[in-house]
């Protein structure tokens, strides 16, 4: 497959994308209290305020990388983003709950298809040790984002209004503008017809190194949200006393070695084998998972955190470059889009998992509970098919 470097999308407009992706979330979680209350809901719409915006990505993804995969990423990824923008726009002036929640929706429309589409976008025009290295960085510019923009969103709350924090949503207006002209027309060559082409992409995703991945992918944000975005926040304060401002401190205490890890991931990867970085990284979470569950004192959690986010700082990127790397370029989008539906289920179970723990037993169950998943998974990659020798045949064929 032809990538002459002048037909490369700018880095810069690849991250701006993956910026944009995150804004659903990151500028309303802050302020729900306001917009529930303006809105007249009571604190019992919060799920649904934020359910509303990841839902349709469920459902969606797939088909946005089966288009994807067959109109082009250009076509499809520009129209997302317009989705997006709109959906942002219909937010910060929506008169009602239900407003509010169609504005979501159409916002997880163009959501669904945005965070997938760049890494596909990065491995089909870099291979080898510089996909890597770039898969690492959007996902060390990700983990930046979601520790800095609710701050953000949070100051431009208060000092102007909720509506103006969820209007930033539309700056995915001039990115799609930017896209336009940026994004080279290209397409995989895909002469199959409809039905040929989804028979091939679902031969794709069984690939059992594939299988291996969507299940790892699964488990790991099971745990992310089910144990350190839902049963954690209530462990500092249950065992604490913790106020909001100390727990969100703490929450964002792995971003940093996360961001760091990521950004580096390409240096780890040339001198840690893969299946080794894998399994070692499902590690770091489950102890960290566990660390928190059973600590006495607040700066062992601080010590866990910094754990985790090592841990997931190398396992998201590292699973992403093996997802971008197995499938042929006419199945990529598809395949991606799967990885996406898998992380989108462990968002929706994890915490509902969690809760349902934690109101039985104790938030130190359910946390140890995640600590026993994630150290299955990393047993599960440790044996797995996945490797650097499998990377290196598929990098030849790409």
């Amino acid at each position: 497959m032809p990538r002459p470097e002048e037909r490369r999308p700018p880095v810069w407009f690849l991250f701006s994308v993956t910026g944009v992706g995150i804004l659903a979330n990151t500028m309303i979680t802050p302020n729900i209290p306001d917009i529930l209350a303006d809105l007249g809901r009571s604190e019992g719409g919060a799920g649904l305020l934020v359910a509303s915006g990841a839902l349709p990505g469920v459902v969606l993804a797939p088909v946005i990388g089966v288009l994807a995969d067959r109109l082009g990423r250009k076509r499809v990824l520009l129209p997302c983003l317009l989705f997006f923008g709109v959906g942002a726009l219909a937010g910060a002036l929506a008169q009602s709950f239900a407003a509010m929640i169609g504005a979501r929706l159409l916002q997880g429309v163009g959501g669904a298809g945005l965070l997938n589409l760049v890494l596909v976008l990065i491995a089909d025009n870099w291979t080898g040790l510089e996909r890597t290295r770039l898969i690492g960085r959007n996902s060390a510019v990700l983990t930046a984002a979601l520790a800095t923009l609710p701050s953000i969103s949070g100051l431009i709350a208060e000092v102007t209004d909720w509506r103006v924090a969820i209007a930033v949503g539309a700056v995915a207006l001039p990115v799609a503008v930017a896209g336009w002209y940026l994004l080279p027309d290209w397409r995989p060559a895909q002469t199959a017809s409809v039905g040929l082409q989804l028979r091939r992409s679902a031969t794709a995703v069984r690939q059992p190194a594939l299988l291996f991945v969507f299940l790892a992918g699964f488990g790991l944000f099971v745990v992310i949200f089910g144990v350190f975005l839902t049963a954690l926040p209530v462990h500092l304060e249950e065992q604490f006393g913790l106020g909001p401002a100390v727990r969100g401190i703490v929450l964002s205490v792995p971003a940093v070695g996360a961001t760091v890890v990521s950004f580096n991931l390409d240096r780890i990867r040339s001198v840690v084998a893969l299946r080794l970085l894998l399994a070692a990284s499902c590690f770091f979470i489950a102890v960290a998972a566990f660390g928190v569950a059973v600590a006495p004192v607040l700066v062992l959690i601080l010590v866990a955190m910094v754990l985790y986010g090592f841990g997931e700082g190398s396992l998201i990127p590292s699973l992403q470059d093996v997802a971008s790397t197995l499938p042929a370029p006419e199945q990529r989008a598809s395949v991606m889009a799967t990885w996406v539906a898998a992380v989108r289920l462990g968002q929706t179970f994890g915490p509902l998992g969690a809760a349902l723990l934690f109101a039985r037993y104790s938030t130190s169950v359910a946390m140890t509970v995640g600590a026993v998943i994630f150290a299955a998974v990393g047993v599960v990659l440790g044996l797995g098919p996945v490797d650097d020798d499998l990377m290196a045949a598929h990098r030849a064929e790409d």
